[in-house]
């Protein structure tokens, strides 16, 4: 999931520290949510935030009815800007490569969104679904998913939700240190020839 070039995103930060933006930030985002509430609702339709993600960022239309799903927990039809700040934060998360601190830092409203049908817990298939949100990947999910069902009953549980996570993240960092190990390797060796031609 990456934002479009040129989007006024892209001119927005989260704190290092804490994954939050900055007040200054905050404030343009209220700013932005307001223009986009073309209806002065206070709240985003579908339609509204199809748009929104559409143009601003590279997911799919089925992954962008999927987040809105997701954050209308209640069915409203709607998304107010707390959930809009929320989303706008995984963005930049995800943009700024902190995806790991973000899940670290929010872990409870990041399990929430996550467990679809509200059960307290987190099962293959919904972080499958999801995953994408956090550039999480299906080799990274599935090896090591269970690893981390501790009790057993294919669910993961806030806790075990947390370690999963970040040992997630953690090996699919570790698997783009190494592409990118081989990719510097293929590069120094020119296709073609061999080493005692290169001398």
């Amino acid at each position: 999931m990456k934002l479009k070039a040129g989007v006024v995103l892209h001119y927005l930060f989260l704190d290092n520290a804490y994954c939050l933006m900055s007040i200054k930030n905050a404030k343009i985002l209220v700013e932005y949510f307001k223009m986009l509430d073309v209806h002065n609702k206070s709240s985003l339709n579908d339609i509204q935030f199809y748009h929104f993600l559409h143009y601003t960022t590279d997911l799919s239309d089925k992954d962008i009815m999927l987040i809105f799903d997701m954050l209308d927990w209640n069915a409203s039809g709607e998304t107010g800007f707390e959930e809009f700040y929320m989303l706008v934060c995984i963005l930049l998360a995800n943009q700024n490569n902190v995806e790991k601190q973000f899940i670290s830092r929010h872990s409870r409203p990041v399990f929430e969104l996550i467990d679809m049908d509200g059960g307290h817990t987190i099962s293959p298939a919904e972080f499958q679904a999801s995953g994408f949100l956090f550039n999480l990947k299906g080799h990274a999910l599935n090896q090591i998913f269970y690893d981390f069902d501790v009790s057993g009953d294919e669910n993961l549980s806030y806790k075990e939700f947390k370690m999963f996570a970040m040992a997630c993240i953690d090996k699919q960092e570790q698997t783009k240190r190494e592409k990118k190990k081989k990719e510097r390797e293929k590069h120094i060796e020119e296709p073609g020839r061999t080493s005692s031609e290169q001398r």
